[in-house]
Order: structure tokens, then C-alpha cells, then sequence
């Protein structure tokens, strides 16, 4: 597929890869004045209001209630906005408070091979082979690595290892999310989105009121790095991943996983001057093994 998907929708990708992978880095920036509940309400908020912008504009508008499916499909929505966004995107921003931002763009590497053995357990068709099983086990031996055996042990009160654990599961919620989306009624994407990510809001907002409270005005720069979030991975990273699995297909889009660490890490470097542990480096290398292996088969077998 990849082979004939065509310039733009390689700068397509490129384009996602890039935005999704600084997204890190504007995390760790808005964190300098916000809260990390309120940097999530701000980001789903604003990317809710442009999707439900941009739906309006093609026509196409949100789910009824009024039927069955549309119900199903809000149901559907509801729990993609919990396990894509609102959830996710909580455990990262406050994982970040004390880990580079590099590390939890590495952490994201890992969502396709969690995808594997849930998928072989809720999606009829998809078995876990021993090829995909063995590609598992290299990428959570990377997992191990990456958070390292002081967070399996939990001693004290180290938010560091704390933190690790918060970005590992974020990837995991991301790993349930693709599987809701999978098993979601047949609509259109942008229409599904808009309705998430407006679910998303209304669960994460009272959360971040309480908890946090009304923000003071932040700094221009935290206040670029909120629009940052909402409007560019939030927003319209959403649109260019309906427009390349739509001319591509998933299989294609699926690359983007290669992307996003190697960017996060890139960005944290070279403009925050962050210091990753030694063994993010081993790590990153035995996670893309086991992405590089799990795809193996798949891209063997000519498309029919």
C-alpha cells in the first residue's frame, strides 16, 4: 500500500508524525504555568470546537439520538473520548511534571504492540500468532527497560517511577481506544471525532474545575502551547488521519508509529535541553524491533 500511496500522503504523514511528536514538548512547555487537568480541558475543548466546526462546514453534523445506531455510536464515542483523550492525555500531561518529555514520546512506540493481545481477545479474526506474540515480548522487554526495575519496585514516594508508570498507561489507554474505534458502528470519522472529543470534555472540565480550579491568565508562551495542542494534534491531526487512511489505508497510516518517538525525542533535546536516561536510547531501539516484527507478515502478503 505504501508503495503507491503517493507524495502527498507521504507529507501527509510526515506532517502527523511531526506535529504528534512535538506535542511532548509543548506538554512540558504549558506546564511551566497550567495545570496538567487544565492543559487537557483547554486542549479537548478547543480541538472539540474546531472539529465541530469543521463537520458543520462539510454538512455532515454529530450523531442522533433519535436512532439506535446514532445512540450506539455516542456510546461508542463516549468511551473513545475516555480512553483516547480525556484519560490519556491526564496521565501524560501529568506523568511529564516529572519525566522528559522525550520519555513519553518514546512511551507512545509501545500502543501498537499492546494493541496485539487485546486485539486477539475482542476482535473476532485477529489471533495472536507466534510471530506477533514474539514481536510482543521484544517490545515489552523494551517497556521493562524503559521504565526501568526501580518502578516495578515502587519504594517510597518516587514520582519519577510514578510518572514512568502514568506514560506507560497512557499507551495503553491509547491501545483500548483503537480497539473501541475498531468496533465502533461504521459513520464518518470527522462526525465520530467531533463527538469524542466533545464527550471528552464534558468529562475531564469539572474534573480540572475542582480539582485545580479557574487558571490565572498563563504566559504567552504556556497560552501558545495550549492552542498548539488543541488545534494541531488534537484538531487537525484528526483530519489528516481520516484523509490518509481513507487515499492509503491503515496500513500505511500505521508508519506513523515509527515517527512520533524519534521526533518527541529530537524536540526534547535539542530545544529543552532535556537530559534522557541512558537506557531510553535500548529501549527504543528493542520496542521498534517488535513493531518491525509484528509488521513483518502483514507487509509480505500482497493486498487483494
Amino acid at each position: 500500500m505504501s508503495a503507491s500511496a503517493g507524495l502527498v500522503n507521504w507529507v501527509k504523514l510526515l506532517a502527523l508524525g511531526l506535529i504528534w511528536g512535538a506535542s511532548f514538548m509543548f506538554i512540558s512547555v504549558a506546564l511551566r504555568d497550567l495545570g496538567p487537568l487544565t492543559i487537557v480541558a483547554g486542549r479537548v475543548g478547543l480541538g472539540a470546537l474546531v472539529l465541530l466546526i469543521v463537520i458543520r462546514m462539510r454538512g455532515i453534523g454529530l450523531p442522533s439520538f433519535r436512532t439506535s445506531i446514532g445512540r450506539r455510536v455516542w456510546i461508542s464515542a463516549a468511551a473513545m473520548g475516555l480512553f483516547s483523550s480525556a484519560l490519556p492525555f491526564a496521565l501524560l500531561s501529568w506523568g511529564q511534571k516529572y519525566v522528559a518529555s522525550g520519555f513519553a514520546g518514546v512511551c507512545m512506540a509501545v500502543v501498537p504492540l499492546f494493541v496485539l493481545p487485546l486485539a486477539h481477545f475482542l476482535i473476532p479474526g485477529e489471533r495472536l500468532t507466534l510471530q506477533r506474540g514474539i514481536s510482543f515480548l521484544v517490545g515489552f522487554a523494551g517497556v521493562v527497560v524503559l521504565i526501568g526495575f526501580d518502578a516495578l519496585r515502587l519504594v517510597g514516594s518516587d514520582y519519577e517511577a510514578l510518572a514512568r508508570i502514568a506514560c506507560l498507561a497512557a499507551s495503553l489507554c491509547y491501545a483500548t481506544g483503537a480497539i473501541i474505534t475498531r468496533l465502533c458502528p461504521k459513520v464518518d470519522m470527522l462526525s465520530l471525532s467531533a463527538a469524542a472529543l466533545l464527550s471528552a470534555t464534558i468529562m475531564i472540565l469539572p474534573f480540572a474545575l475542582v480539582i485545580e480550579g479557574v487558571p490565572s491568565m498563563p504566559s504567552a508562551l504556556s497560552l501558545a502551547a495550549i492552542l498548539y495542542l488543541g488545534l494541531f494534534p488534537t484538531a487537525l491531526a484528526q483530519v489528516l488521519l481520516v484523509q490518509v487512511i481513507r487515499d492509503a489505508g491503515p496500513s500505511f497510516m500505521s508508519l506513523v508509529n515509527y515517527q512520533v518517538p524519534v521526533w518527541s525525542v529530537l524536540f526534547g533535546v535539542v530545544l529543552l535541553n532535556e537530559l534522557l536516561p541512558p537506557q531510553l536510547y535500548m529501549s527504543l531501539a528493542l520496542i521498534m524491533g517488535g513493531l518491525l516484527l509484528s509488521r513483518k507478515r502483514r507487509q509480505a502478503v500482497p493486498a487483494t
